[in-house]
């Protein structure tokens, strides 16, 4: 039988990054943007076309919405308060 002491291994602090110069850190953030630049999926050109078209769509919708409700409101009050 083995004797153990009763201790639990207790797990290494983790390190506080290293700090680094002006320079390095640009160079990393210039090559972590390239990377994520490379990641990009452009659409095709169909449905570049349809998400503008849906864009259209819904802004004008929105404008209609907001313009009534402007006049309905503008109306009401030029109603209540004379």
């Amino acid at each position: 039988m083995t004797e153990t002491s009763g201790k639990t291994a207790t797990p290494e602090r983790p390190r506080p990054p290293r700090r680094r110069g002006p320079f390095a850190r640009l160079s990393l953030w210039v090559r972590q943007v390239v990377a994520e630049l490379r990641k990009v999926v452009y659409p095709t050109r169909k449905q570049l076309l349809t998400y503008t078209a849906v864009v259209l769509v819904f802004v004008a919708i929105m404008i209609t919405i907001v313009s009534l409700l402007d006049l309905g409101l503008g109306w009401a009050m030029f109603e209540v308060f004379g």
